[in-house]
């Protein structure tokens, strides 16, 4: 399966080291490291995705 990646918006030029991409894949969702994506990638469910936006944003307000 040919998964089309999607780096997110928040992630910065070069220098970032906190670079993600996201892809829809059949059983979820892939979750990999721009700057190393031949080291893999993570695959999380809907709910667990979503649980895992949830607990960012609740992070994202803490700071």
């Amino acid at each position: 399966m040919k998964i089309t990646w999607r780096k997110s918006s928040y992630s910065g030029g070069a220098n970032d080291e906190l670079c993600v991409e996201l892809g829809a894949i059949d059983s979820g969702i892939g979750v990999r490291d721009s700057k190393d994506p031949a080291a893999g990638h993570l695959v999380l469910s809907s709910s667990q995705f979503a649980d895992l936006l949830d607990h960012v944003r609740r992070g994202a307000r803490r700071a």
